[in-house]
């Protein structure tokens, strides 16, 4: 379903200021606070917050000082989020070098050369992409289309800002208290560890089970994510696609992970060493499932693809006619069909292909090798390029599993690597090097098609959007390494350490030691290919999203499937009206998601970077002696806080999801009567 009749915000005749040196300039400052915040973030919680939010929201409250333009905060917004999608390929893949011994410090040339190329290749590829996906695909683009309603809502004049800026609020406030202490990192969920005893089964022949025949161990059980980000995603999509990513959840940790607990007696050694069965239960998951999940998305990947060929295929064909068109003089496209000129995109491919060749040959010390790595990154990284923009529109930029690609193309330069005869060493090197590159292209891929889906509803040119992101990605590429050195060296432990376990990167460093030094479990694998291929035989689902559910924590997947509830709840309840009130609730509810995703973004990205700024409030003398709630000081109070935070994070879990059920249930509802009334 392509868009046809799709009008922009602002439309194509419109001549506002849009690439200015402000807004440039703004944007990379931007880029690279941002891309650092997240550094920390990423190896410290194995995760990043999409910054395509808070550069919006920092864009519109700078640029409206001076006047700017929406297009101009587009442009700024499109040049800022580079830096998070940059800094989330790197920390998932350079740390990797370091956990698996190839250094023993980081490489300022090599990372930023690493993230140079991934990140101006991905930008590249995208042009390529962009018609087929962000236009004629018919993909939901949930926060694409999140960030565009809360541009829109913060324009003068704009309807529903009080809608979209309340939701904001209300997230911002829950994501706040959600953590401990006010500004550690954000604690997403609440996990407990059910008992589960199985009566007259011993699961562990030759002692393992108790006397009385019964296994002692338990079951995870993890609660949906409190997080009004997720759920905001789960209410755009809806019910359908939610489900199929909780279905991978479901199927990754209550049906793959406690078998493998249950049927390996081995396990029992670690109980009986102290080891907490929730401890071992997370590391069969990183270690047995998610390997499984890899497989999986592997073999989901090339179907997608294929899927796919149709729309990729027409829409790349109808950019290049377009384009020798203009070239001849027979056709002339509005700003909104312009694109950076494909041949000259071409060429920066190629071009590309070299310098990552000579930095191959570098790591390996053969030029067959890196010919081969050179050759088997361009391809990967255009293909999954693809695959992270589709995943985008599907589940938001958030939620695009880069990593999991990134094993998928590790596994297939690894096994080259040891086809072509380069082991230890320069064959780990190799094959993360390949890793890197495909993470930063695949992760600006991502990002990039999600804001030029951004600029698309609100009237951008594609040609100076993809200009911005290029600058973008040149500046943040040569500043972020000196983040993660600082980080690696400042912190006791360094990267892959206690403080910051940098838990992807852990994972490729085990898949391209194990690979290459042939101790990978090859059988998961397979398995994972096997199972995702029943799936694609079964039909009526999308195994991509079943594979990134396994991969995923389930609180993620399950907090995204209560949001896509929440708005079959909605639309259960609507059932019966008119189109027209329909649409009313739908757009009311979609104001109200976006503000979440947005709110519980900004302070999210705004507590990390109090962390990465060791700043602590609790040791303000304000904090401890001045200001007086009642008769006690705030010390006091937060102190009881703390001590009662292992009782209340379940509770305040349940009120933040009767509170997000409430507002998105019954505000839609009302606007729904006030559409009926004709008010």
């Amino acid at each position: 379903m392509s868009d046809k009749d799709f009008k922009p915000f602002v439309p194509a005749e419109t001549g506002l200021k849009e690439f200015t040196v402000r807004a440039v300039l703004l944007g990379l400052g931007m880029a690279i606070i941002l891309g650092s915040a997240n550094a920390y973030l990423g190896m410290k919680a194995g995760m990043t917050v999409s910054a395509t939010f808070p550069a919006a929201v920092v864009a519109m409250a700078v640029l409206r000082i001076f006047r700017g333009s929406i297009l101009e905060e587009n442009i700024c917004r499109t040049t800022a989020s580079v830096g998070e999608a940059l800094v989330a390929g790197a920390i998932f893949t350079l740390p990797a070098f370091l956990i698996a011994g190839v250094w023993d410090e980081l490489n300022y040339f090599d990372c930023t050369m690493i993230m140079l190329v991934g990140g101006i290749l991905g930008v590249l590829f995208v042009i390529l992409l962009r018609r087929p996906l962000v236009e004629e695909a018919g993909l939901p683009f949930p926060e694409s289309k999140a960030c565009a309603e809360v541009v829109k809502a913060g324009q003068h004049g704009a309807t529903g800002a009080k809608y979209v800026f309340g939701a904001m609020g209300l997230a911002a406030f829950f994501e706040f208290f959600k953590n401990a202490n006010g500004i550690r990192l954000i604690r997403e969920h609440a996990t407990v560890f059910w008992p589960f005893k199985t009566s007259h089964m011993d699961l562990f022949p030759g002692g393992a089970a108790s006397s009385a025949g019964t296994y002692e161990g338990g079951l995870l059980v993890q609660s949906p994510g409190a997080s009004p980000a997720l759920v905001g995603v789960g209410y755009i999509i809806g019910l359908r696609l939610a489900s199929w990513v909780f279905a991978g959840g479901v199927l990754g940790w209550l049906v793959f992970n406690p078998l493998a607990i249950f049927f390996n007696p081995s396990l029992e050694v670690y109980s009986k060493a102290g080891m907490s069965w929730l401890d071992i239960a997370n590391s069969v998951w990183s270690t047995q499932v998610r390997p499984f999940a890899v497989g999986a998305m592997l073999v989901a990947a090339f179907y997608t693809l294929s899927r796919m060929r149709k729309p990729l295929v027409d829409g790349i064909s109808k950019a290049l006619r377009d384009f020798r068109r203009s070239q001849t003089g027979d056709f002339k496209p509005n700003r909104l069909e312009l694109d950076l000129n494909f041949k000259w995109v071409a060429i920066g491919v190629i071009f590309l292909v070299i310098p990552i060749t000579l930095l191959y040959w570098h790591f390996t010390g053969s030029l067959t090798s890196a010919l081969v790595a050179a050759v088997v990154m361009t391809i990967a990284g255009f293909l999954f390029s693809a695959v992270a923009g589709y995943l985008v529109g599907l589940i938001g930029g958030s939620n695009n599993p880069i990593s999991g690609l990134t094993l998928s193309t590790l596994i297939v330069a690894a096994v080259l690597m040891v086809w072509l005869g380069t082991t230890g060493t320069q064959g780990i090197a190799a094959v993360l090097g390949v890793a890197g590159v495909v993470c930063c292209t695949a992760g600006v891929a991502g990002d990039m098609l999600q804001d030029l889906k951004v600029g698309h509803i609100l009237g951008g040119t594609p040609r100076r959007m993809e200009l911005a992101e290029i600058l973008g990605v040149i500046a943040a590429a040569l500043v972020l390494t000196f983040p993660l050195i600082l980080l690696h060296n400042s912190t006791p432990g360094g990267i892959g350490g206690p403080e910051l376990p940098a838990p992807q990167a852990g994972l490729m460093a085990l898949m391209a030691k194990g690979i290459v030094g042939g101790d990978m479990a090859w059988p998961l694998v397979f398995m994972g290919g096997f199972f995702a291929l029943a799936l694609i035989l079964l039909g009526g689902g999308s195994p991509m999203l079943v594979a990134v559910g396994m991969y995923l924590p389930l609180y993620t997947t399950f907090a995204i499937f209560v949001g896509g509830l929440i708005k079959y709840l909605l639309e259960f309840r609507l059932r019966k009206k008119e189109e027209k009130v329909k649409q009313a609730a739908d757009n009311n509810g979609l104001l109200l998601a976006s503000g979440f995703v947005a709110g519980e973004s900004l302070t999210a990205v705004f507590l990390a970077g109090l962390v990465y700024l060791q700043i602590n409030f609790t040791k303000s003398p304000i904090y401890h002696h001045t200001v007086e709630v009642g008769d006690r000081p705030v010390s006091a109070w937060y102190q009881a806080y703390l001590d009662s935070a292992g009782w209340l994070m379940p509770w305040l879990g349940l009120i933040i999801f009767i509170s997000l059920l409430y507002v998105l249930i019954t505000i839609p509802s009302r606007k729904a009567r006030e559409a009926e009334q004709g008010e």
